[in-house]
């Protein structure tokens, strides 16, 4: 028996114009991506201190 925990993995976002891994969110692996993480998300960027276009980038 599978547990809830084994059906979620992690990913990094990274931003697209730094490469900063600057946020780490749980995907459910059983469903695949979402098309909204494949094609990135916009985020806040610390470093930029503006919104930028972050993708995902597997442990």
């Amino acid at each position: 028996m599978a547990k809830k925990a084994e059906a979620v993995e992690y990913v990094w976002l990274v931003c697209s114009e730094c490469g900063d891994q600057n946020y780490r969110t749980p995907v459910n692996v059983r469903g695949g991506l979402p098309e909204k993480l494949k094609s990135g998300i916009k985020k806040y960027s610390p470093r930029l201190r503006k919104h930028t276009v972050h993708k995902i980038k597997r442990k």
